[in-house]
């Protein structure tokens, strides 16, 4: 073999199983080539390059037939040395290693790529599906209104929701009239507590009228007293009232309110696919069809779901009104007819029975302790 300088040199070693070793050192080298090798490659297949110190290419033994060798080709590469190895990593680059055109290995650095959604596309999207169905239920009322267009009625429950609306308002009206009688019973009893007091005044000093002007005080009292029980039963019954009007009621009403408008959009979409499948069905109109048919299968869903929300409401508002206002009644007919009648004792039993406690006057006004 020609040997040159180790910078610029390369010295190729065949090696066959033709050939006869005469070197022990040889035969060594050979012994450890194999055990470093891949299982399946012969010495027969094997050519072993080596560069100089000056070259940027590392130590690479290359698997391929030898010239006079019969066995079937076969290709391995060894891998590169760490140095190599680093600089490949380094550089991002992926490495290929064949095994016999079977299968690729691939590793280097993982770019995992997910979809990015643009929140503008998205608010446009809404947008737009929002005036679709604007533009659909705008047009279902104005075509009810015109009589051109249909409606879904329910007959059982559009007398009960028309019951309690016409309700609500007679509800309303006793509120206000039960809220006048009480500002004018507050003023009729402040008028007879300042009149008692006056009459008190004057059996002072007065000691011809002592006793007239003392009885009259008395009795001016009395009825300030009594007043005052009753104006307590009468604010207890409009808050009772209030209560079931404004709340109750009005939430059940908010829930027909989503019910008439889930009728709309059900009414709308049900529309548009009575008009499409009037129409010719052909390639391009029944992707539309389909559509049309979902889009009106979801709204008949929230609609018969709004319905049954609004049936069951109607059931609980109706036992609850009849419980609260039963009580409420029977504590403003009570109270009353013992007022009316001079029964202090009885309009003071009435106001225990439903648990109804007086203010004093003067108790939420802080004591001179606390103002200073």
């Amino acid at each position: 073999m020609a040997q040159e300088s180790p910078k610029n040199s390369a010295a190729e070693i065949p090696v066959t199983s033709n050939g006869q070793l005469e070197d022990s050192h040889e035969h060594g080298f050979n012994r450890d080539l194999k055990r470093s090798l891949p299982v399946g490659l012969g010495l027969s297949e094997t050519k072993i390059t080596s560069h100089g110190f000056d070259s940027t290419k590392e130590g690479v033994v290359e698997a391929g037939p030898f010239p006079g060798s019969s066995a079937s080709p076969k290709s391995s590469i060894i891998s590169p040395s760490n140095a190599a190895a680093s600089r490949l990593a380094g550089q991002g680059c992926d490495l290929i290693i064949p095994t016999g055109g079977r299968a690729q290995q691939k590793s280097g650095p993982v770019v995992l790529a997910d979809e990015v959604k643009n929140p503008a596309m998205e608010k446009l999207e809404l947008v737009r599906k929002w005036s679709l169905n604007t533009y659909k239920c705008t047009r279902q009322i104005i075509s009810e209104k015109l009589g051109r267009g249909s409606r879904t009625v329910d007959l059982e429950l559009e007398a009960q929701i028309e019951i309690l609306r016409d309700n609500k308002k007679k509800y309303e009206n006793i509120l206000r009239l039960a809220q006048t009688l009480s500002t004018q019973l507050f003023q009729m009893v402040h008028t007879q507590r300042q009149l008692g007091d006056a009459f008190a005044d004057l059996s002072l000093k007065s000691l011809e009228l002592h006793e007239e002007f003392g009885y009259n005080a008395d009795t001016q009292k009395l009825l300030a007293k009594n007043g005052e029980t009753l104006l307590g039963a009468i604010n207890f019954f409009i808050a009772s009232v209030t209560t079931l009007v404004n709340k109750t009621i009005e939430d059940t009403l908010l829930t027909v309110k989503q019910y008439e408008s889930a009728r709309i959009e059900y009414d709308a979409y049900r529309t548009d696919l009575e008009e499409l499948n009037l129409g010719p069905r052909d390639a391009n109109t029944l992707p539309r069809i389909e559509q049309s048919q979902q889009l009106f299968q979801v709204h008949k869903e929230k609609y018969d779901k709004m319905r049954n929300d609004v049936s069951i409401k109607l059931k609980f508002l109706e036992e609850n009104k009849v419980k609260v206002l039963h009580n409420q009644l029977v504590l403003f007919h009570n109270a009353i007819a013992a007022y009316f009648a001079g029964n202090q004792k009885q309009l003071e039993q009435t106001l225990k029975q439903f648990h109804i406690k007086l203010k004093t006057p003067g108790a939420d006004a802080p004591s001179w302790l606390e103002e200073q």
